[in-house]
């Protein structure tokens, strides 16, 4: 009895073995093809000028490009409050909380809704 039990692992062993050396039906493989793309990135030595804007210079700019901040909706002065903080809380960005107000201010005053 023991060796028909071995006899049977033996069996399995190779069969095993012999499938995973038959190759199998593979799907036809597709040419690749790489195509050349060009990207506009916005100018890194963008900054904002004007009253206050030091503090958004100092601040901002370490993760958003002024373009991509210019090209926010009209906020109101609660909406952009929320935005810097959400920023410094959430996003962990390292604001100064002495700039928050001047932060605030600045983007009221120019990109805000009057």
């Amino acid at each position: 009895m023991q060796s028909f039990s071995n006899s049977r692992w033996a069996a399995a062993l190779f069969a095993t073995l012999a499938l995973g050396l038959v190759p199998l039906p593979v799907q036809a493989q597709t040419t690749l093809t790489l195509k050349t793309s060009s990207v506009d990135l916005p100018d890194p030595l963008h900054q904002f000028k004007g009253e206050g804007a030091d503090a958004v210079n100092n601040n901002c700019l370490a993760c958003h490009s002024a373009e991509m901040i210019q090209t926010q909706p009209k906020l109101n002065a609660a909406t952009w409050t929320a935005e810097v903080n959400k920023m410094i809380n959430v996003m962990k960005a390292p604001v100064d909380k002495a700039d928050v107000a001047a932060i605030v201010n600045y983007l009221v005053a120019n990109y805000g809704t009057k």
